[in-house]
């Protein structure tokens, strides 16, 4: 019977194209398996070498993604300087100092002085700083900075919610905190009630994070 992995969307090309040596975590995960007093020739771990670095190509993808390619023609040249508010946006990453994931959700906001983004680059743009080993307030901080450069806007914020699971599985091992970071630009840091309505509007309706 053939074997499907989870993984099959995952063609040779992107994998490839990716830039991670995935012959070389192959051997890396063996030699892990067999220092933790596993056999990774059993049938239960004989693919999972394979698996690892696929999956490691798929995860990583944000280190490769063009910016300017991302964006394409999707900058819009639009008289409206209201706040523009995309909340709710589900990200995972994985943590740098133990490479588990951490995961969540992201908040952007930001006045237009001239200029749009198409709805749906704003979770590609999260998506390129969440595919990549991360901590948390870098990644707030690179959406953040990414928007303001590519817009030039009135402001900027972005507020990220996650659960680490380096706090939940190990250590302190506390499975229901959840960490809160923010970025502010501009109007959104300099004046109090831009912040406060941002701020006020992602709090509406909030669902606590769960796994």
């Amino acid at each position: 019977m053939e074997t499907i992995d989870f993984d099959d969307h995952l063609t040779d090309e992107l994998i490839s194209s990716s830039g991670v040596d995935t012959e070389a975590i192959e051997k890396a995960t063996a030699r892990i398996l067999r220092a933790i007093g596993e056999d990774p020739e059993r049938e239960g771990l004989r693919r999972t070498p394979r698996r690892v670095a696929r999956m490691y190509a798929e995860l990583m993808a944000g280190y490769r993604t063009d910016p300017v390619a991302l964006v394409n023609d999707a900058l819009f040249e639009v008289k409206y300087d209201e706040m523009v508010i995309v909340r709710d946006i589900e990200f995972y990453s994985l943590c740098e100092h133990h490479l588990l994931p951490f995961l969540g959700r992201v908040h952007v906001a930001y006045l237009p002085h001239g200029k749009v983004l198409g709805l749906s680059k704003i979770p590609r743009i999260v998506d390129m700083f969440a595919r990549r080993l991360q901590v948390q307030e870098r990644m707030t901080r690179q959406i953040a900075d990414f928007l303001r450069d590519l817009l030039q806007p009135m402001g900027v914020g972005v507020v990220v919610e996650a659960l680490h699971l380096c706090m939940m599985m190990r250590g302190v091992q506390k499975h229901n905190a959840r960490m809160t970071t923010s970025a502010m630009h501009g109007a959104f840091r300099a004046n109090l009630a831009t912040r406060q309505e941002f701020l006020d509007n992602i709090s509406r309706g909030a669902s606590p994070l769960q796994i």
